[in-house]
């Protein structure tokens, strides 16, 4: 240790992290978003977006969003409990919860801080959380930062949750049980059900988290829960406003007597800015067009459906492709080395597709991501740029 440079480390650690090829840096787009974007100056088909709907480009958010930066300004000013509270805000959580078939809902600035804020007031250092192994950083920090006791099982392993609850559970006072529901990295989708009937036989709460699920799964589009026909029972849903709904936010909806006790007791809303007015009205306007619009959402499975027959039949054996229930489908690859260098070729060729490293995920891979806004002729651009892949 240097004793004149505390900071001396930092070079140490990034050294480290270029010759794991784990380090990253952000790539700027040029364009609106959409299925065609502009990077650095070139026009790449965008197969890494989480806009799966294309809504976050569509000129009636846009419109909202300006709308209400007229009336209410730029920023909320101040946190949701002094300054920061818009009739927007209410409008948009009353939305949120009659989509979700809840009694309430409160919206936060951010799904990060909707995760972190909704676990550290619902339990604490006498609890228990038990979490699916490829949850989000954010309900892995968030379990972390409440200090109760975190457990994690083997992803999607009902049967290993049930056993560490068996064990653990009469030790604690609550228990929590954590899940994404779409996996952001794999694309596959936890068994929501069987969720619910270990939280009723072990006295347990349930949160998931409907990051990408909201907008794409289920009859209405309202997320995961409803494409289980679990609308109605006892969780705690957690979403996001910046994928399908093409904002910025976060939501958790739930019982009434839940959002007010959140109201009260979760630190990221009540010391935090409340959303933009700008960001609220483009949400607000995103679910009403996602209701209206049910065929965007057939679009977007359309598509899914498409390049989960073509990637079966056409992909060379170097791409091994993890099972997907959702727009998102992971390519694995040998390493980090390889990830890399296979999405410098794919951006060569005018495909945008994140190539996605430890210690995000546990494997190298190519995170692909569909959208409804994709046409034919983009997907299979796709399917044969992958299938010439490696090819001399």
């Amino acid at each position: 240790m240097n004793p004149e440079n505390p900071y001396s480390w930092i070079e140490k650690s990034l050294s480290a992290i270029h010759r794991a090829n784990w380090h990253r840096s952000p790539q700027t787009i040029e364009s609106l978003p959409g299925s065609l974007v502009q990077v650095e100056g070139r026009k790449l088909m965008n197969f890494a977006s989480n806009d799966y709907l294309g809504l976050a480009g569509d000129d009636r958010l846009i419109q909202a969003a300006i709308k209400a930066t007229q009336t209410y300004g730029t920023g909320a000013t101040g946190s949701r409990l002094i300054t920061g509270n818009r009739p927007l805000h209410q409008q948009l959580e009353a939305a949120i919860a009659d989509w979700k078939q809840t009694d309430a809902a409160i919206v936060f600035s951010s799904g990060y801080l909707a995760n972190i804020g909704a676990i550290a007031a619902l339990v604490g250092q006498r609890d228990l959380i038990l979490g699916d192994r490829y949850n989000h950083s954010c309900l892995k920090n968030g379990a972390i930062l409440s200090g109760a006791t975190f457990k994690e099982y083997s992803h999607n392993q009902i049967e290993e949750l049930k056993t560490l609850l068996e064990q653990h559970r009469h030790q604690h006072r609550r228990c929590l049980i954590l899940s994404d529901t779409v996996f952001s990295m794999d694309g596959d989708i936890c068994q929501v059900p069987e969720l619910l009937n270990l939280a009723a036989e072990f006295d347990c709460m349930v949160l998931v988290d409907e990051a990408h699920g909201t907008g794409v799964l289920g009859e209405t589009g309202s997320g995961a829960v409803e494409h289980f026909g679990c609308t109605g029972k006892p969780l705690i849903q957690m979403g996001t406003l910046s994928k399908a709904l093409g904002s910025l936010g976060g939501y958790i909806a739930g019982s009434a007597s839940l959002i007010d006790f959140l109201r009260n007791r979760a630190p990221s809303w009540i010391y935090t800015t409340g959303l933009s007015p700008g960001d609220t009205a483009a949400a607000l306007e995103a679910i009403a067009i996602i209701r209206a619009e049910p065929e965007r959402r057939q679009k977007l499975w359309q598509n899914i459906a498409y390049l989960e027959q073509e990637f079966a039949t056409k992909l060379p054996s170097c791409w091994k492709i993890l099972p997907s229930q959702s727009p998102i489908f992971a390519l694995q690859m040998s390493d980090a080395a390889a990830v890399l260098a296979a999405g410098s070729e794919l951006k060569a060729a005018g495909i945008w597709a994140a190539a996605v490293r430890p210690p995000t995920v546990p494997t190298s891979r190519i995170r692909i991501t569909v959208m409804a806004t994709h046409e034919l002729e983009h997907c299979q651009f796709l399917v044969n740029v992958l299938s010439q892949f490696g090819n001399p």
